[in-house]
């Protein structure tokens, strides 16, 4: 079976830095792309950053220029480091991949469990 597992976030001041980490573990044979989802109290859950397995990169109008996606495919993980915090990017961040197990099976979409961010003084 596929897990995925993030680590990373806390509680940070406005105007600092984090970094997300998400490792994809199990009976993997390829990943296509990853994504960084989050999702604040009341909202719903919404996309934040994307890259694809040759590295081609998407980002949310509202964190363009502060984010920033990577990933290391020998080791399936992606990472978000994040920067210039706002409040209103706390939020739960969920890492999600399209994962094969197999040659001869379907891509599958997979969710992490999440991680909190909170970005208050």
């Amino acid at each position: 079976q596929v897990q995925l597992v993030e680590s990373g976030g806390g509680l940070v001041q406005p105007g600092g830095s984090l970094r997300l980490s998400c490792a994809a573990s199990g009976t993997i044979f390829s990943i296509t792309v990853m994504r960084w989802y989050r999702q604040a109290p009341g909202n719903q859950r919404e996309s934040v950053a994307t890259i694809t397995s040759d590295g081609r990169r998407n980002y949310a109008d509202s964190v363009k220029g502060r984010f920033t996606i990577s990933r290391d495919n020998a080791k399936n993980t992606v990472d978000l480091q994040m920067n210039s915090l706002k409040p209103e990017d706390t939020a739960v961040y969920y890492c999600n991949a399209d994962i094969r197990s197999d040659y001869y099976v379907n891509y599958v979409n997979y969710w992490g469990q999440g991680t909190q961010v909170t970005v208050s003084s």
